[in-house]
């Protein structure tokens, strides 16, 4: 079983490409470097609104990514992206074909 942490924003300045291509060279090694770390993204879901996924070996190390993603967000884009939602669960299963990219 892998583990998930999704967290909704808002975007309150700025662009969704932007932002996403700061949290790709300024997050993600931030998180590569966690223990259990396998997988993150970032999506536009529409109304100045994104979701950041990242999934992690275990529920602790997916918890232990809250404080990190918190204090990253507060120290790079606290004045681009407002926190609305923030879970982590237990993945049941995450099916789909190999990745072409």
């Amino acid at each position: 079983m892998k583990h998930i942490r999704v967290a909704t924003y808002d975007i309150t300045k700025g662009n969704f490409q932007d932002i996403a291509e700061e949290a790709r060279v300024g997050f993600l090694p931030k998180l590569q470097g966690q223990p259990g770390f396998l997988r993150y993204g970032v999506a536009d879901v529409g109304d100045r609104k994104l979701v950041s996924i990242s999934m992690w070996e275990t529920h602790e190390q997916a918890e232990h990514a809250v404080p990190v993603a918190a204090e990253w967000v507060r120290g790079n884009m606290s004045d681009r992206v407002a926190l609305r939602s923030n879970y982590v669960g237990d993945l049941a299963f995450f099916n789909g074909v190999p990745a072409t990219v």
